[in-house]
């Protein structure tokens, strides 16, 4: 029990950059190739095209769910947050890597708005929970949103703000979501996208609050 409760601490503690597992200058190698609609998730973005990075606890659940989200055009799973340069996913659950595990939701603005995707997003893990989601734990699940601009950046902290009302309201804590620039995004390992597509009977430790978020009725 000792032992268990030494690694969790251990795993759920933010190393630094100085203490941080040093990785590697080499890419992993994927194809690119959504394996539900077939879409690049490499290619470049259009102009009608808009992206953020989520950070919902495990990715499997997570990209499973914008993948099936209207107005979402492609996903994929990967690391950011961190330090280690080109992560393995061993390295990321060992918790040495500051990174988090995230799903990249790349989407139409024609069709839907980060509003709405943020919806999806707050509504589908447990935002308070820190350096854990549910039995999952360690600085690999901590719930995180990456966008590319100061306005995306404040839609977010906006959504965020009306969400922290309602729980509060709900009886639920703060919210520990980190709001941040984008960084480094690494793609994970093949196996790893569309996880659940390829595995229909995997695991998968997604979960609500119960509570809806009031996107677009005052949010911003």
């Amino acid at each position: 029990m000792f032992r268990n409760s030494e690694e969790q601490l251990k795993k759920s503690t933010m190393p630094t950059k100085e203490t941080a597992l040093v990785g590697r200058s080499e890419a992993l190698s994927i194809s690119g190739k959504h394996a539900v609609n077939h879409a690049s998730f490499l290619s470049p973005m259009k102009s009608n095209e808009a992206e953020v990075i989520l950070a919902m606890g495990c990715f499997w659940g997570a990209e499973r769910k914008f993948w099936n989200t209207p107005g979402v055009l492609v996903t994929s799973v990967g690391y950011i947050g961190g330090f280690t340069e080109n992560p393995t996913y061993e390295e990321v659950c060992s918790g040495q890597t500051g990174h988090t595990e995230a799903v990249a939701v790349r989407f139409d603005t024609k069709q839907t708005t980060l509003e709405a995707i943020l919806k999806v997003f707050w509504e589908n893990h447990d935002p308070t929970q820190g350096m854990r989601q549910g039995n999952d734990i360690g600085s690999q699940y901590r719930s995180a949103i990456f966008l590319k601009n100061p306005e995306d950046l404040a839609i977010a902290e906006a959504t965020k703000a009306s969400y922290q009302k309602q729980l509060l309201s709900s009886g639920h804590g703060m919210i520990t979501t980190e709001i941040e620039p984008l960084s480094t995004y690494y793609f994970a390992e093949e196996y790893h996208q569309q996880y659940l597509h390829k595995n229909p009977n995997g695991y998968c430790g997604l979960g609500g609050t119960g509570i809806s978020c009031p996107i677009g009725l005052g949010a911003k």
